[in-house]
C-alpha cells in the first residue's frame, strides 16, 4: 500500500490486523439487523456498518458514509443492504445500497436533506423506500431494476405530523405503510405513471404518535406501538385478491389495548408500558414482543377484555387487552428487536445488546460498550490480560480474552478524564471533572478512598508512581499537584503552578524522579520530584495534547494541534526530531511499546499510527474508527494495542512482529555479530548537547579504575544530603575518591567539565553526593578544590 497519510512513511505501509471490536450504537432505531442466513448480524458503527459473524466475532466493515449513521435494513433475500445517513444543517444526507456478498457500494443518491430517518426494502426487492427526517420529511422510491428514483413526495399531509417509520406489506411489493406523529397511511407505487397514491386509516378521534410497527403475513391487521403506552390494532381492508393493491374500504382502527394488570390500579386509569412502546415484533402464532422505553421486554397475546365495572369513569381509550405470558428487564429503552429460532436479540439506548432466551425469556448481556467519549486507556503494570477504560458516568474493566465487560464502576452525571492502575494492582486510581480523585478494588469496584477538591476546576490528568506512595495530579486550571496516599491517609505534598492552560497529560518516568505535563497554553514541563520544582521547560506552537517517557528516560515524544509528533531531550529540553503526525487532524494521544521500538498515535483523522520510534517511519495503520481517536494504549506485553474513539468504540489490534514473543537462543555467528556492530540504536544516536558529554564521559572513563565484574553500585534510595547518606555509599565514594582527586588537577580544558560530565560513577544512589578527602562533593555541581587549592569548577 502507499502512503497517502504523511510524509515520513515507509515504502510499504501496511495494515493493522484487528483482533476484536467493541462497539454498538444503540441510538439508532432499528439498527441492529439480523442477516436471513443468520450467521451475520450488521449494525451501525459510527459512520460505517459492522458485519460480523456472530459465532466467531469476526467483524468487516462497509465504508462511505461521511456522516453517523441513521438508519440501516437489508433486503428479504439478503443480498442487498441499505443505509442512510445525517449530514449538517442545509447539506443533503446520502443513502447507499450495498452488495453483501461483495461488500462493495452499488449505487447511492441524495435526495433527502439533513437526516435520513429509515429506509426499507419492498418484499420482492424491486424497490427501496427511504423516508426524510424532519427537515426534509419527504418518501423517495428507489428502484433496483432501472437504478434510479421512479417518484417521491411529501409523507405527511394537512394537518399530520411528521413520518418516523416505515413497513413494507408483505404480500404486494408496491404497497407500504408510514406512521408518525398522528400520521397513518397506506401508500401504493404506480410505476408506469412515476406517482405515488396514499390512503390515510381512520382514526376518528384518537390522537397517537406511532413509535413502531408489524402487521400479520397475509396483510390482514396491522399492530402498531405508541408513544402513549399503548398498542393500536389496525384491520387494513385488503382484497384477498393480490392483483388488486389498495384496499378496498378505508382502514380503520380496532381496538386500543393496554396491559392487564397484575396489581389494583386507580379507578379510571390502566396499566400502560413506560416511556411508550419503542419495539414491536409479531410472532407467527400471534403473539407479539413488545419492547418499552423503561427496558421492560414482554412476550403478550391478546385476550377477553377486562372492563371496569364502571366504564363512565374510563379516562383514556385503552382497552386492557394485553395478557402478558413471559416478561424480562434489560435496564434501558429498546431500540430494536431482531428474532431468530431460539431467542431474541434486543439493542438498548445504552449500546448493550442482550440475547433473550424465547423458553423460559432469560437476558443474557452479550455486547456492550460505552456510551460516549473514550476519554483513557490503562492496562496493569506487567499485566495484560485486563484494562480498564474511562468515559462518562462509569469506568469499565475488560477482559483481553472474551472481550467482555468485566466490571463496571459508576458515578453518575460525572465524567473520568483518567483512569491508572496501582503497580501493585490493588487498586484503580481515576481523575473525575468534579474534582475529585477517587481509588476503587479492582475486583468489586468499591470506593477505598476519595480526595476532595482536588483540582477546584476538575482533574483532567492523574498518574502514580511506582512504589504507590505518590500521585501526581493535573487540573484544568492549570495546576500540578503531588500527593502522599496511603489506604487511611491522603495529603497534599505541594502544589506546582507553572502552566497556564489545562493540564492534558501526565507521565512519570521509571525512576520516579522526573514527571512531565502536557497543557494546552503551549509548554510542556518536566519537574523535578524531589526537589519539588521544575527542571525544563519546552515551548511549542502547539496545543500540547499528550506526553511520554521513552522506557530508558532520555527523551521525551509529544503531539498535539500542529500535527507534529515531537522528539525532546531530557536533560536540556532541546527538540531533537519533529515528524507529520497526520496531515489533517490533531494528534490526541500516543504511546510508547515497553521495549521502546515502537509508538503509536491516534488523532483526529480517525487512523491508528504505528510508528518505528529509531527510524520515525510508520510501517503499519488502522482504519475502521468512525470518530476521532482519544486514545491508544499497548498491552504490558507489548502484543496489542488498544484504541478508543469519541464515539465509545474500543478497538484491539494485533500488534505485528511482536516484541513481546519468545525468540528461540541461537549461537552468534560472525554475520550476527557484524550486523550488530554496525547496528545503530536510539541509545546511540548522538544529540546537540549528549555529543560532547559522549566525549567527555570517554576520557574520563579511561581515566577512572576498572571496576570489578563483582562489584555492585549502591542501590538504596538515600537523598543528597550528609545525615541520610547510607554507610555503603561512603564506603564506595572514599575509594573513588581517592583515584580520583590525583587526577582532576591537571587542569585541562577538558577536566573542567567533570564535576558533571562523569556518567558511569551516577549510579551510586539517585542523587547520591560523593564525598573526596577534603570534604566537598563531587558530581552535585559544586567547586571540586584540588592538592593546590584551586576550584574547577
Amino acid at each position: 500500500m502507499s502512503c497517502d497519510y504523511g510524509e515520513d512513511c515507509a515504502g510499504d505501509v501496511q495494515d493493522l490486523e484487528p483482533k476484536a471490536i467493541i462497539g454498538f450504537d444503540g441510538s439508532t432505531i432499528n439498527g441492529l439487523v439480523v442477516h436471513p442466513n443468520g450467521l451475520h448480524v450488521l449494525y451501525p458503527m459510527g459512520n460505517k456498518i459492522s458485519i460480523q459473524e456472530w459465532d466467531t466475532k469476526k467483524q468487516t466493515f462497509l465504508v462511505g458514509h461521511t456522516n453517523n449513521i441513521s438508519a440501516v435494513c437489508i433486503s428479504p433475500s439478503g443480498k442487498f443492504v441499505a443505509s442512510g445517513q445525517i449530514n449538517h444543517i442545509g447539506f443533503r444526507a446520502r443513502v447507499i445500497i450495498w452488495d453483501f456478498e461483495k461488500q462493495v457500494m452499488l449505487n447511492q443518491h441524495e435526495h433527502h436533506k439533513v437526516r435520513v430517518e429509515t429506509v426499507v426494502f419492498s418484499k420482492d426487492e424491486r424497490y427501496l423506500i427511504s423516508l426524510g427526517g424532519r427537515d426534509c420529511g419527504s418518501l423517495v422510491i428507489w428502484d433496483m431494476t432501472v437504478g434510479h428514483v421512479v417518484c417521491g413526495t411529501h409523507a405527511s399531509r394537512g394537518s399530520q405530523g411528521e413520518a418516523l417509520a416505515l413497513l413494507p406489506m408483505v404480500r404486494r411489493g408496491q404497497c407500504f405503510i408510514s406512521a408518525g406523529d398522528c400520521h397513518l397511511s397506506i401508500w401504493t407505487i404506480d410505476f408506469n405513471m412515476r406517482s405515488l397514491r396514499s390512503i390515510d386509516v381512520a382514526m376518528s378521534k384518537l390522537k397517537r404518535k406511532v413509535m413502531c410497527m408489524d402487521g400479520n403475513e397475509r396483510d390482514e391487521v396491522l399492530y402498531c406501538g405508541t408513544s402513549t403506552g399503548d398498542v393500536l390494532k389496525i384491520k387494513l381492508n385488503f382484497h384477498h385478491d393480490l392483483d388488486i393493491v389498495e384496499p378496498v374500504k378505508t382502514p380503520c382502527v380496532v381496538g386500543c389495548f393496554a396491559r392487564i394488570s397484575k396489581k389494583k390500579l386507580r379507578r379510571g386509569s390502566v396499566d400502560l408500558y413506560q416511556q411508550g412502546v419503542r419495539s414491536l415484533k409479531r410472532l407467527f402464532g400471534g403473539e407479539l414482543i413488545i419492547g418499552a422505553g423503561d427496558g421492560t421486554l414482554e412476550m403478550v397475546v391478546e385476550d377477553k377484555p377486562v372492563l371496569p365495572k364502571d366504564c363512565v369513569d374510563v379516562k383514556l381509550p385503552s382497552i386492557p387487552v394485553l395478557k402478558v405470558l413471559k416478561s424480562t428487564y434489560v435496564n434501558t429503552a429498546i431500540t430494536s428487536l431482531q428474532l431468530t429460532k431460539d431467542y431474541i436479540l434486543a439493542g438498548t439506548m445504552a449500546n448493550e445488546i442482550y440475547q433473550i432466551n424465547m423458553n423460559n425469556f432469560n437476558a443474557a448481556l452479550i455486547v456492550s460498550c460505552h456510551t460516549s467519549t473514550i476519554y483513557d486507556i490503562a492496562f496493569p503494570t506487567n499485566f495484560s490480560e485486563v484494562f480498564a477504560t474511562a468515559s462518562h458516568n462509569n469506568v469499565r474493566v475488560w477482559s483481553m480474552t472474551t472481550m467482555q465487560e468485566l466490571l463496571r464502576i459508576c458515578v453518575r452525571n460525572f465524567t473520568c478524564s483518567s483512569v491508572v492502575f496501582a503497580h501493585d494492582g490493588r487498586s484503580i486510581l481515576t481523575a473525575w471533572n468534579d474534582g475529585v480523585i477517587r481509588s476503587f478494588t479492582p475486583l468489586t469496584g468499591r470506593l477505598m478512598y476519595a480526595i476532595l477538591n482536588a483540582h477546584n476546576k476538575g482533574v483532567s490528568a492523574l498518574t502514580t508512581t511506582s512504589h504507590g506512595r505518590m500521585l501526581v495530579s493535573g487540573g484544568c486550571e492549570g495546576q500540578v499537584r503531588l500527593w502522599q496516599v496511603s489506604p487511611y491517609r491522603q495529603q497534599l505534598i505541594c502544589t506546582l503552578k507553572e502552566h497556564k492552560g489545562p493540564i492534558s497529560a501526565l507521565h512519570i518516568n521509571k525512576f520516579d524522579t522526573e514527571a512531565a505535563s502536557a497543557s494546552t497554553d503551549g509548554t510542556c514541563i518536566i519537574w523535578d520530584l524531589e526537589r519539588q520544582c521544575r527542571r525544563q521547560i519546552l515551548f511549542a506552537k502547539t496545543l500540547f495534547l499528550c506526553v511520554k517517557y521513552f522506557p530508558s528516560g532520555v527523551q521525551l515524544l509529544t503531539g498535539g494541534s500542529d500535527r507534529k509528533i515531537a522528539y525532546w531531550e531530557v536533560l536540556d529540553g532541546c527538540l531533537v526530531r519533529e515528524l507529520e503526525g497526520s496531515p489533517t487532524g490533531t494528534i490526541n494521544t500516543l504511546d510508547i511499546s515497553p521495549s521502546g521500538e515502537y509508538f503509536i498515535t491516534g488523532g483526529n483523522d480517525q487512523i491508528i499510527k504505528l510508528w518505528r520510534y529509531q527510524e520515525g517511519m510508520t510501517t503499519h495503520i488502522g482504519m475502521g474508527h468512525s470518530a476521532a481517536v482519544t486514545s491508544v494504549r499497548f498491552s504490558a506485553d507489548g502484543k496489542h494495542v488498544i484504541s478508543g474513539s469519541a464515539a465509545g468504540t474500543i478497538f484491539v489490534w494485533k500488534v505485528p512482529n511482536t516484541e513481546g514473543e519468545a525468540v528461540p537462543e541461537k549461537t552468534p555467528d560472525i554475520d550476527n555479530v557484524k550486523q550488530a556492530a554496525t547496528t545503530e540504536h536510539i541509545s546511540d544516536l548522538p544529540t546537540a548537547r549528549s555529543h560532547v558529554s559522549v566525549e567527555v564521559s570517554q576520557k574520563s572513563q579511561q581515566e577512572l579504575p576498572q571496576q570489578h565484574e563483582s562489584e555492585e553500585w549502591c542501590k538504596c534510595p538515600s537523598i543528597s544530603s550528609k545525615s541520610s547518606r547510607s554507610s555503603c555509599c561512603s564506603m564506595k565514594a572514599d575509594s573513588i575518591s581517592k583515584s580520583l582527586v590525583p587526577k582532576v588537577g591537571s587542569g585541562s580544558a577538558s577536566s573542567s567539565k567533570k564535576g558533571s560530565g562523569i556518567s558511569s560513577p551516577k549510579k551510586i544512589g539517585s542523587g547520591c553526593s560523593i564525598p573526596n578527602k577534603t570534604g566537598s562533593k563531587i558530581g552535585s555541581g559544586g567547586s571540586t578544590p584540588n592538592k593546590t587549592g584551586s576550584n574547577i569548577k
